[in-house]
């Protein structure tokens, strides 16, 4: 009577990890198709507003064709802070 319960035990481990390998193996193989699927779904819930959100508005910034425009004048620039501040801790070693 133990022995059938041991054997019934290990088929169903059986079947279960055959079953997380198969849908590991699934998912492997068809990740492209279920992520073209999600990203239909998504962009298709926005409804218009997937080309307005988007369009235009980097404006370039993704080939950065644009350089960026450092502040020639030294006024413009950050200064470093004054008053009152808190101690720097000695080094440890």
């Amino acid at each position: 009577m133990c022995q059938k319960i041991i054997n019934v035990v290990a088929i169903a481990s059986g079947i279960v990890s055959l079953s997380v390998v198969g849908g590991g193996v699934y998912l492997y193989t068809q990740k492209d198709a279920i992520i073209e699927s999600v990203t239909e779904k998504a962009l298709g819930s926005l409804g218009g507003l997937g080309g307005a959100l988007g369009g235009g508005a980097l404006g370039g910034a993704g080939g950065f064709e644009k350089s960026l425009d450092l502040p020639t004048n030294p006024q413009a620039a950050p200064s470093a802070p004054t008053g009152p501040s808190l101690p720097v801790p000695n080094s440890p070693l």
